[in-house]
């Protein structure tokens, strides 16, 4: 290993404040929190065996029977896991956020001989999420209503797919990109290369907070700009990283139970559906 001047960055504005003062003080390497939002819907493949990386779904209705994209014959598209190579479909502004800050890593680095790495981060959780932000993570959400005694809220029919990456696990990721050679220049998923269902989630996290009683509302709505499915390819961190998550589940979730257990968080999330509909962005 070899020593590295550590600078991490997570904000758009941050980026770029960053680079101008690493013109006159430059580092090692930068290593830039991006997120798997950039990639918009994620890969699928479709009856013909071929690739989709542009999936789109039709228009969204209330209760509607089939959430999934199709493809140009309405067949259903299959989810695949999704890989560092596929275009990216910037589908919000905090995707397009997140993006910008992955061109200026890699276009301001290498000019000044920085090292910039940028982790494209999948649903990242684990104690110590805002639990009373009703805009952050998925788990801090359900578990902030379930310490409530209200039921978690599920968009569509909460068949959405994602892949859930325990904060240990990125915060060795991030230590890795800061030191291996290997990873100068690079983009990597960090994800646990598992996926699960966002209803199999809220399920398994009231379990573990003895909520059992307290099942998810399924709306049968959707927000405008909400994806399907995503879910993370590992295979490019684990080859150039030897990066592999290590923490299980059902452990993490149990940690996270015990840590929210001894918090407290005021339920903002009917609040903020309420806010999404008088702005017209749940269909």
């Amino acid at each position: 290993m070899y020593e590295v001047e550590r600078y991490t960055s997570t904000n758009d504005v941050g980026t770029a404040v960053l680079f101008e003062r690493l013109i006159d003080h430059p580092v090692r390497r930068v290593v830039t929190a991006s997120s798997m939002s950039i990639y918009g819907e994620g890969l699928y493949r479709d009856a013909d065996g071929n690739l989709v990386e542009d999936a789109e779904r039709m228009t969204l209705r209330d209760g509607q029977a089939n959430w999934d994209p199709l493809d140009g014959k309405g067949r259903p598209l299959i989810p695949v896991a999704t890989p560092e190579w596929k275009r990216p479909n910037l589908s919000s502004i905090y995707a397009l956020n997140k993006y910008v800050q992955e061109r200026t890593t890699h276009i301001m680095s290498r000019p000044y001989g920085i090292e910039g790495v940028c982790l494209r981060l999948f649903n990242v959780y684990g104690a110590g999420q805002a639990l009373s932000n009703p805009y952050t993570g998925v788990l801090a959400i359900f578990a902030s209503r379930l310490l409530n005694g209200q039921a978690p809220l599920i968009f569509e029919d909460g068949e959405q797919r994602r892949d859930f990456v325990h904060v240990k696990d990125v915060a060795r990721a991030f230590a890795d990109a800061l030191e291996l050679p290997e990873a100068a220049g690079q983009t990597f998923n960090i994800g646990s290369g598992e996926d699960r269902s966002i209803r199999q989630v809220a399920d398994e996290l009231a379990a573990a907070m003895g909520k059992n009683r307290i099942a998810p509302e399924i709306v049968h709505k959707a927000r405008i700009g909400d994806i399907r499915h995503c879910f993370c390819d590992t295979t490019k961190a684990r080859d150039q990283l030897g990066f592999t998550a290590r923490a299980d589940f059902r452990q993490g979730l149990a940690e996270l139970a015990e840590w929210v257990g001894s918090q407290s968080a005021e339920d903002r999330v009917g609040q903020a559906h309420r806010e999404l509909e008088a702005r017209g962005l749940v269909a």
